[in-house]
């Protein structure tokens, strides 16, 4: 029977649309992008417009957010700076990579992404605060803080040796990130490069410019600044973090010591740093000295006339202002800075195949319950800023409320730059999440320990799992407290369920739910005591561990 010339060129126009479709893709993959990790350092999400613009706009971070996704539940596995660092490096929980607080050792054989990046082509760098360390691995260039590092004309480790840049942090390390950027640009070999802020961390000491353009403005109260703590556990009663008794008038709030002195009976008192004020400002050459010194004049002037007659409320608010001010001027000079690093991208056509990655390496507390600093796992602290854009893989201007964490960011990097993460990752490739394949996404808690106590600003050790409803927290070593938060009812986390009769069930299940978390991921009561037996030989109440 012959074949009809009609079907005969259909079965032909086919065979060749199907061979050239297997050539293209097999000619042609997909092109790995270049990966900008930017982290900046307490950056609490209650400081970034996208998220909420009641303290401050965040224009260039927000840039982020209008050209990919935010997520509103991102949270890390210990909210205090280098364990959560460790955690995004290693994709694991600091109980098995070490670091699970300031002080314990880092287990140097873990295996970081970096590494995995270098290791399959990628070119590397990492500008700005590592916070532990001398020599990040899988780097080719770095320009890294010592320790929490500078504000003003910092000292950087370096490939090279060490160094000092006159100049302000933030910029300085915005200058080495698009200096690289500059050099590496037309390469053939995509980028993976990370870019991390000291700022805001704490004492919070402004550029000049934004130190003069914030000390006048006034920012709306927290509704908790006045809390008592009621219907909460011991733990959030017996912790040192309180801006009125705990934040320090020199090193926090810029008083010069001789103010101070001068001052007889000033109260309340509170226990200072050593050279609180004067370690910072000393780093200053005499050209900055005469830009910081007319706003520290205004700022100490109004302490001296004022404090004396104010009643203990007052205090409370004119403490709460100077510390807005300080740390809204250095969240402001963080997105100035990121605006820089997006522009540079647009401009030299970087942008499309690029991800971009905004998060902290926690959040922090801007007065609610009375308190600076994180550390527990109430919201403020655990939960922290997470923006990704990567144009044409990521819809634009979308929000995701699924429970993420810092420790799906080794594995989400990697799975988008087409690399095998290692088996003992302990994270979630957030991938499903980005491209809009939600059915893949199977999470519905998360597991945090936090571990440095007794130590500076006293919040006990607690672990504890989160889900979109609900906050399970057991608090341990020198109690033994729980606490259960309804997410949806009590979003400012005021009231401790847990001996409610009404929630019975819910703790039942969710305790249930923890300890399959803790087995999952290997953590115990087992470690939980040889945690607490090598903190013992350790003396970490320490001004420089803070």
């Amino acid at each position: 029977m012959k074949t009809k010339p009609t079907v005969l060129i259909t079965i032909i126009a086919l065979l060749i649309i199907c061979a050239c479709a297997e050539k293209k893709e097999a000619v042609l993959p997909k092109e790995r992008p270049n990966i900008i990790f930017i982290m900046s350092d307490d950056h609490a999400y209650q400081a970034i417009s996208n998220y909420s613009d009641h303290l401050i706009e965040t224009p260039n971070i927000d840039r982020i957010a209008k050209e990919g996704i935010t997520f509103t539940n991102a949270s890390v596995t210990n909210s205090i700076c280098a364990p959560s660092r460790a955690t995004i490096l290693t994709g694991k929980h600091t109980h098995i990579n070490g670091k699970i607080d300031n002080i314990m050792h880092f287990d140097s054989t873990q295996v970081t992404f970096p590494q995995l990046f270098q290791k399959a082509g990628y070119s590397t760098a990492m500008f700005g605060k590592l916070h532990f360390g001398n020599s990040p691995k899988g780097v080719d260039e770095f320009m890294i803080l010592p320790g929490q590092g500078n504000y003003i004309n910092p000292d950087f480790i370096t490939n090279k040796g060490d160094t000092t840049i006159t100049g302000y942090v933030t910029d300085i390390i915005t200058d080495l990130t698009i200096n690289w950027l500059d050099r590496n640009k037309d390469s053939e070999k995509p980028f993976m490069l990370m870019y991390l802020h000291k700022a805001p961390h704490r004492p919070w000491w402004p550029s000049p410019e934004k130190f003069k353009e914030f000390v006048t403005k006034k920012f709306p109260e927290p509704a908790s600044l006045f809390d008592d703590y009621a219907n909460r556990g011991t733990a959030a009663k017996t912790a040192e973090m309180n801006l009125l008794y705990d934040m320090m008038y020199n090193h926090d709030s810029k008083i010069r010591p001789e103010t101070t002195a001068a001052m007889k009976n000033l109260q309340p008192v509170v226990r200072e740093y050593p050279d609180g004020f004067y370690l910072p400002y000393r780093r200053a050459n005499e050209a900055q000295k005469a830009l910081y010194d007319p706003v520290l004049d205004i700022i100490n002037e109004d302490f001296k006339k004022n404090w004396p007659n104010m009643t203990l409320e007052e205090k409370m608010r004119w403490k709460y202002q100077r510390y807005m001010q300080d740390y809204l001027a250095c969240v402001s000079s963080v997105d100035d800075n990121v605006g820089r690093v997006l522009d540079y991208l647009d401009e030299h056509k970087l942008s499309d195949n690029t991800m971009v990655v905004y998060t902290s390496d926690q959040g922090f507390y801007l007065g609610e319950h009375g308190w600076f600093d994180k550390r527990f796992i109430y919201d403020e602290s655990f939960k922290t800023p997470l923006l990704i854009k990567w144009p044409n893989e990521i819809k634009a201007g979308i929000t995701n409320e699924e429970m993420v964490q810092n420790l799906d960011f080794a594995q989400t990097f990697l799975e988008a730059a087409q690399i095998e993460a290692p088996k003992d990752m302990q994270g979630e490739s957030l991938m499903p999440l980005l491209t809009g394949n939600h059915e893949s996404w199977t999470r519905d808690a998360v597991y945090y320990h936090y571990y440095e106590y007794p130590a500076v600003h006293q919040v006990k050790r607690h672990y504890g799992i989160v889900t979109i409803d609900y906050k399970l927290a057991h608090f341990y070593y020198d109690i033994d407290e729980w606490e259960l938060y309804d997410r949806k009812k009590d979003p400012n986390e005021m009231n401790n369920v847990y001996d409610d009769p009404e929630y019975a069930d819910i703790v039942a299940a969710l305790k249930t739910k923890l300890a399959a978390l803790r087995v999952k991921y290997k953590d115990s009561e087992a470690l939980d005591q040889h945690y607490i037996e090598l903190h013992k030989q350790h003396d970490i109440d320490s001004p420089l561990k803070k």
